[in-house]
């Protein structure tokens, strides 16, 4: 019998997750990384203590044909789960687009899902060469952005977005990553400012902005056909 996924928590509408959509929001439990700003530590572990079983999200959705238009897998990191595919497989059954919320922690795997979903909100944690200062995992860096060249390639369409705590980024490594996206092909790309009222790493400093932050959103304004500051 095939497992099925692991949810630990659903927002039943949504008209941010999935652009031009109404949507719900499904979070998948488990992931591989620690990001120290991470503002759902609960699902980070394989098993959680608010999951809802799969066939009551099932019924959800049911209940919800012809009222959403998307549901959008995020987490944690969805494509952790193999059970995903299949969940996916009932999810379009019902009439529903899917979007996918990830950070592509596993490549092989990301590859093996973007040809069943219809939008990606792809997570850039920072440069290959800074990710792992803050996903706390060897290695978190090249895999992200491999995972990035997969969704470019594939011709899925994405936003990417980089979450930033001004205490592991500062205003010139931001444009850094900023200008190495867009010179990969990144059209629509987001600033996420980070939420501090709860994080993994308790210890983190608030977020202070650099005072000059105005000129950098200009900046990267018009680096991007599309830009958008989210805090």
């Amino acid at each position: 019998m095939t497992a099925a996924l692991r949810v630990g928590g659903l927002v039943p509408l949504t008209t941010l997750d999935f652009p031009d959509h109404l949507a719900c929001v499904l979070f998948c439990q488990g992931c591989g990384w620690r990001c120290r700003y991470c503002h759902n530590p609960q699902l980070i572990p394989t098993c959680g203590s608010e999951e809802r079983p799969w066939a009551e999200i099932l019924a959800f959705l049911e209940q919800r044909v012809g009222l959403l238009e998307a549901v959008v897998f995020s987490g944690g990191e969805p494509t952790l789960q193999s059970a995903l595919l299949d969940a996916i497989a009932q999810v379009r059954a019902l009439g529903y687009k899917v979007g996918l919320h990830s950070a592509g922690i596993k490549p092989k795997l990301f590859r093996q899902v973007l040809p069943l979903v219809d939008w990606v909100g792809f997570d850039v944690k920072a440069l290959p060469e800074h990710s792992a200062a803050i996903t706390g995992v060897d290695g978190s860096g090249p895999a992200n952005w491999k995972s990035l060249d997969y969704l470019l390639e594939s011709g899925v369409d994405h936003e990417c977005r980089t979450t930033v705590h001004w205490g592991l980024f500062d205003a010139e490594r931001l444009w850094e990553l900023a200008q190495r996206l867009q010179r990969r092909g990144v059209e629509r790309f987001a600033v996420q400012c980070v939420r501090t009222a709860r994080m993994l790493d308790e210890q983190l400093a608030d977020s202070r902005a650099p005072y000059d932050q105005q000129r950098l959103w200009e900046r990267l304004d018009r680096l991007f056909p599309a830009f958008m500051l989210r805090g």
